[in-house]
């Protein structure tokens, strides 16, 4: 991607498909490639392949290669594809050429691992990033990664990077963010990154961030589109009812164990009928209970979609 045209390729419904594993655990290409095949056919905008809720942490770096260069090949170009990265400054660097030799169009930049940076510092990891491969870069603010207005400017002027995900939170922060890049006369792609993005979009419409990730989309996609249409086109009746009846109850479910983040959508996606395979260490999978509550939520948040489907 280039500045020019990332603006009006990631658009729509973002998808971030989970890695398949085997029964010994081992990557399963064939089901990866099934699941993104799946995904861009039911009309996903982008896919972000091997970010967080495709196990980029436990992913071998010859692992993360063959799955972004699968996604790039399922694609075959109809939609971006765009390929997560992290750790420390030097390893994000490997893995973002790595990404740039599978043939990705850009890179969503994960917090660096373990520290807490000054904003000095994340300056320095960001810009050396953006400058070690030609993709473009999209700034992911979560966890131990918090962003002042001051350095989001300082970030928009760095070449290559073009976008900015927002997995904090704080609404105060985001719209100082927005408004302060904006008085600079710069440009960047907004996203919202929180868990069960749904949840805010009407929120986040408000400062006008429009894109989003969307986990549901990877085992719920006629769900996931449903809302996305009603989130754009002003039928807050249509979102505030599958927020009420269906996002709600998904997000409370997966409040009730950690890293169900992750592991609830992989088995989501296993009760949709594609084995994706268990996710790996240090997560754990779901309580059978919490499996069967889950299919219970997807059942509810389908009769909820009526005569939209």
């Amino acid at each position: 991607m280039t500045p020019a045209s990332s603006a009006g390729r990631l658009d729509g419904l973002l998808f971030f498909p989970v890695t398949a594993y085997g029964p010994d655990g081992a990557l399963d290409l064939d089901a990866f490639r099934a699941h993104v095949r799946a995904g861009v056919e039911a009309g996903a905008g982008a896919v972000f392949a091997c970010c967080g809720t495709g196990e980029f942490h436990a992913l071998t770096p010859e692992e993360f290669r063959a799955c972004v260069a699968a996604a790039v090949e399922e694609t075959a170009g109809r939609v971006p594809v765009v390929a997560g990265t992290g750790y420390g400054t030097a390893l994000a660097i490997q893995y973002a050429r790595l990404a740039e030799e599978a043939g990705a169009d850009g890179l969503l930049a994960m917090p660096p691992y373990l520290v807490v940076a000054g904003q000095e510092g994340l300056l320095r990891h960001y810009t050396a990033l953006a400058g070690a491969t030609g993709l473009d870069v999209i700034v992911y603010q979560r966890d131990n990664v918090v962003l002042t207005p001051e350095t989001a400017v300082e970030l928009a002027r760095v070449d290559g990077i073009i976008g900015f995900k927002d997995g904090h939170g704080d609404l105060d922060l985001m719209q100082r963010i927005v408004s302060a890049v904006r008085a600079e006369g710069l440009d960047l792609l907004y996203f919202n990154g929180l868990p069960t993005a749904e949840l805010t979009g009407l929120a986040y419409r408000g400062i006008g961030v429009t894109l989003y990730s969307s986990a549901v989309f990877c085992f719920a996609p006629d769900i996931a589109l449903a809302f996305h249409r009603a989130l754009n086109s002003g039928d807050d009746a249509t979102a505030n009812r599958l927020i009420d009846g269906f996002y709600r109850p998904l997000a409370g479910l997966r409040a009730k164990g950690r890293g169900y983040a992750v592991s609830l959508v992989k088995a989501a996606v296993r009760l949709g009928g594609l084995d994706v395979g268990e996710v790996r260490p240090p997560l754990s999978e779901p309580a059978p209970a919490h499996v069967e509550e889950l299919a219970g939520i997807v059942g509810r948040g389908r009769a909820l979609l009526g005569d939209q489907r």
